[in-house]
Formats: C-alpha cells, sequence, structure tokens
C-alpha cells in the first residue's frame, strides 16, 4: 500500500483534531474555574481530615468515658449493697460477691471488667484479656499502685487495640484488705466502626460532588454565555463595522458587562465616526486651497501685472490653509494635560483688555457690562483667543447698526463672561452642533470665509478649564454665547 493511501494522514487528522479539541476545553473560563474549585475542594479536604479524625476520635473517647462511669456507678452500687446484707465482709466473702457479680455481667463491646485483691488479679469478664491487660503488662502494674479513684488512657501501637480508656475504683475490706474494681475499653473497635461510616460518606459525597462538577461545568457555560459573545463580537468588528452589540440578558454582574460593552462600543462608533467626519471635512477644507493655488500656478502667464495677482491670491490662500493648521493643532493640543499655563487673571480689568482689543475688530456698536471683581486662574492667551473668535463671529453675523456686547460677572464658584450680539441670530436646529468641528449655520450670513473651527476651539479651551459653553439665541433676535469657567479649577481624570 502506498503511503498517499494510508489511514495514518487520517488517523493523524483525527488525533490532532481531538487533542486540539480537548486544548480549547481546557482553556475555557469554566473549565479553568471548575479546575480551581477542585483543587481548592481537595486542599481543604486534606486540611479538614486530620481535623475531622481528632474531633471524631475525642467523641469516641467521650462516649467510652460515659460507659466506663455507669460500669463504675453499677458496681459501687452491687458492692454497697452486699455490704449491707452480709455480715460476713472477709476476702473469701468478697470473692463468692465477686464471682456473682462477674457472672451476671455482659460487658458492652471491647469492655473489660477486672478485680484486684490485694493488688493481685482475681478474675476479669470476659477471662481472655488482650494483652495490654494482662497481668505483669505495665499497665497493668501501674494499676496495681492505684490507692484512690482514678481515670485514665494507655497509648498502644497496636492497630487491633488502638488506646486502653480505663477507670479504678479501690475499696476497702476489713483488716486493711483492699480491693481494686477495673473497668478498661480498647476504642480500635469504636474507632474503625465510625471511620467505615466516614468512608462510606466519602465515597458517596465524592460521587455527588463528581456528578456536581460535571453539571456545573454545563451551567457555567450557560452563565459565561455572554462572555463568549463578547469575544465573538470584539472579532465581528472592525473599523467598517462598529453596529455590532451584545443582547442584555436577565441582571447581575455578566449583564453588567453587556451594558458596559454595548455603552463603550456606541462611545468608540461615535469617536470614530466623528473622526471620519474630521477628516473628510478636513480634507476638504485643505483641498479647495491647494486646488485654487495650483489652477492659478498653472494658468499664470508672463504678464507681471497677472503674477502679481496670482502670487497675492496664493499668499492669501496660503495664509487661510496655514490658519486652518494651526487651528486644527490647537484642537489637537487640547486633550494634553500641558495644554493651559495657569496665572491668576482679575476678571474685570481681563474684560476691559478684550474690549479695547475688540473694538478694532469692526465698525459696531460697542458695549461693556463690568460684574465681577474676582481672581479667576486661567490660561490668559487660551481665554483671550476664545472670547476673540466669538467676538470675531459677532462682528461677522451683525451690520454695523448692530450692538455687541462684552460682559463679565461671577457667581460664588464660577466666572462668566458673555458676547451678546442683535444680529440674525441662530436657528434652534443649528444651535446643537455649531460647537462640531467644520460646522456652519445654514442661515447665517458671513461676511468671511471661515474653517468652521472656531466655535469648536472655543468649546475645547472651555473644556480644557472644566468649563462650559452656553448659548441663548433665536433667529433675528440675536445670539449670547458665555463662557463658564470655574473659579478654582479642578484638574483630574476626565469623567
Amino acid at each position: 500500500m502506498s503511503e498517499s493511501n494510508s489511514p495514518r494522514p487520517f488517523l493523524y487528522h483525527c488525533l490532532g483534531q481531538q487533542q486540539s479539541r480537548f486544548q480549547q476545553i481546557f482553556r475555557e473560563a469554566r473549565t479553568r474555574i471548575l479546575l480551581m474549585y477542585v483543587v481548592s475542594i481537595i486542599l481543604l479536604m486534606a486540611a479538614a481530615i486530620p481535623v475531622f479524625r481528632t474531633l471524631l476520635f475525642a467523641s469516641v473517647d467521650r462516649r467510652v468515658r460515659v460507659d466506663l462511669k455507669e460500669e463504675v456507678k453499677d458496681f459501687e452500687s452491687s458492692y454497697v449493697a452486699w455490704q449491707q446484707q452480709s455480715s460476713q465482709r472477709s476476702i473469701a466473702d468478697f470473692q463468692v460477691f465477686a464471682d456473682q457479680y462477674l457472672s451476671k455481667r455482659v460487658p458492652e463491646d471491647d469492655n473489660f471488667l477486672l478485680i484486684l485483691i490485694n493488688d493481685q488479679f482475681y478474675r476479669s469478664n470476659p477471662s481472655l484479656l488482650i494483652a495490654p491487660l494482662q497481668p505483669n503488662s505495665p499497665l497493668f502494674r501501674r494499676w496495681q499502685q492505684v490507692t484512690e479513684f482514678r481515670r485514665g488512657e494507655w497509648e498502644t501501637y497496636d492497630a487491633k487495640v488502638s488506646k486502653i480508656l480505663y477507670k479504678i475504683q479501690p475499696f476497702m475490706l476489713e483488716g486493711n484488705q483492699r480491693v481494686t474494681f477495673v473497668v478498661a475499653h480498647s476504642t480500635a473497635g469504636e474507632r474503625n466502626e465510625s471511620l467505615g461510616a466516614v468512608y462510606v460518606f466519602i465515597q458517596i459525597a465524592s460521587g455527588v460532588i463528581a456528578i456536581s462538577l460535571i453539571l456545573a461545568w454545563f451551567v457555567a457555560g450557560q452563565l459565561l454565555a455572554p462572555v463568549r459573545d463578547l469575544a465573538e463580537t470584539a472579532r465581528i468588528i472592525s473599523e467598517t463595522d462598529l453596529s455590532q452589540r451584545l443582547p442584555v440578558r436577565g441582571t447581575g454582574e455578566l449583564a453588567d458587562l453587556a451594558e458596559t460593552f454595548n455603552e463603550m462600543m456606541d462611545r468608540l462608533q461615535s469617536a470614530f465616526e466623528s473622526q471620519q467626519d474630521f477628516m473628510n471635512d478636513a480634507g476638504h477644507e485643505l483641498r479647495t486651497p491647494i486646488t485654487i493655488v495650483r489652477g492659478h500656478l498653472e494658468l499664470m502667464d508672463e504678464d507681471p501685472q497677472e503674477q502679481q495677482a496670482t502670487i497675492e491670491l496664493v499668499l492669501d490662500e496660503l495664509d487661510r490653509m496655514g490658519r486652518l493648521v494651526n487651528d486644527l493643532i490647537l484642537l489637537a493640543k487640547s486633550e494634553r494635560p500641558d495644554f493651559l499655563r495657569l496665572e491668576a487673571v482679575d476678571v474685570k480689568d481681563f474684560a476691559q483688555e478684550l474690549f479695547n482689543k475688540a473694538q478694532t475688530l469692526g465698525h459696531r456698536d460697542w458695549q461693556l457690562t463690568l460684574r465681577a471683581d474676582q481672581q479667576l486662574m486661567c490660561d490668559r492667551q487660551r481665554v483671550t483667543g476664545a472670547l476673540l473668535n466669538l467676538l470675531r463671529n459677532a462682528v461677522q453675523h451683525t451690520q454695523e447698526n448692530d450692538t455687541i456686547e462684552l460682559g463679565c460677572g461671577a457667581t460664588p464658584t464660577e466666572a462668566r463672561f458673555w458676547v451678546r450680539d442683535t444680529g440674525v441670530g441662530i436657528a434652534p436646529s443649528d444651535q446643537a452642533q455649531i460647537f462640531e468641528r467644520f460646522a456652519r449655520a445654514k442661515h447665517r450670513r458671513r461676511s468671511t470665509d471661515g474653517s468652521g473651527l472656531g466655535l469648536a476651539i472655543v468649546r475645547a479651551i472651555a473644556e480644557a478649564h472644566r468649563g462650559r459653553v452656553e448659548l441663548i439665541s433665536a433667529p433675528y433676535r440675536g445670539a449670547t454665547f458665555t463662557i463658564c469657567l470655574p473659579l478654582i479649577p479642578y484638574f483630574g481624570s476626565k469623567a
């Protein structure tokens, strides 16, 4: 069989796909979360097992000690009753009593009843004793030295015995004869039974946990579906398609994530559209003077007068292009933290200085209103440029018999500079967009041709001071532009 017909390439391809699928599963967030959960459970169980074992054995020991105490009380009661009924209390009489008592008792499992007479082993029930309880053992020799009630425990290394719990009660007969009653218990059986039940519980709990983890893996997949949708949507999004949005389902953190992502995409889409419009408008504004310059240069002949006129026109267009570029650079710099150079400015003197400059812009009925005595922290040059832009616009959209008012005022928190004119005003439909770059009011008469960046620059300068620009206008009733600047500007992060 040739290599091309061999099934090995197909087998390797299937194995590669299966391996890739496994790798993808292990890379998923829900798999990692469940693995972390499993590791946490294992570590907690590893730490809890010794504690649980100690608490379980302590519980067994407490229960055994209660049983031993009951055995001692029962023997003591029988011993007192024997003393009251019998007039003979010799060793021989006690042996008869001890034989009868032990023969009637049926000790609990792993319980041992022992009677010592004069510190010597006499009899036990059951009769067959485990090694640690037999006479001459270390524990038995300890018991021989006890002269009063005592309880204790004895550790052994025999897994079949474990620990010995015991209680000892000595009694005195006539003639200073001593008898001792001992009840002892081997805890190995109790502990093994308890551990056996625990092992069964652990097996059942492990099975339940395993099934729960499998179900949780699928449930986690459903809960993390918005995250997968986020990743898929992010892959689809490109510069030409920013319209993709996530479906918002239910409430909680994932719903908040979807809403936040959609809001972010709305802002990005608006920013991209604004940038695209800006580039288109800037290209259009620059293309026009370039076309004019090229056309006149191509048509220019050797006539000196025509050459001089062409040079003047070219220089004028180049000046206009220079102003446009400078305005674009100014708008770009307005987002930088070093855009402003703050200094203390007296509001009233500043307004007076601007008013003196404004009167050179054109023949109008100029008026000045001063209602402020505060000091303002601002960039004098930037604010001067913004107000001159407003004054220049007012001149461009008014006639010689119109009034232009420059005023200043203040509140406890901000300084206000306004430019009011009695010109043609601004239509309500235009007021929302005239502060955008390259925007122009459609129905306003202009005495000069500008780039449409003036009001955008005014707003950028005001917002750089953490201020704002307000507009009140109506068609044929003039317009009032007000720049509001905080007296103590805050230059933290922008909201």
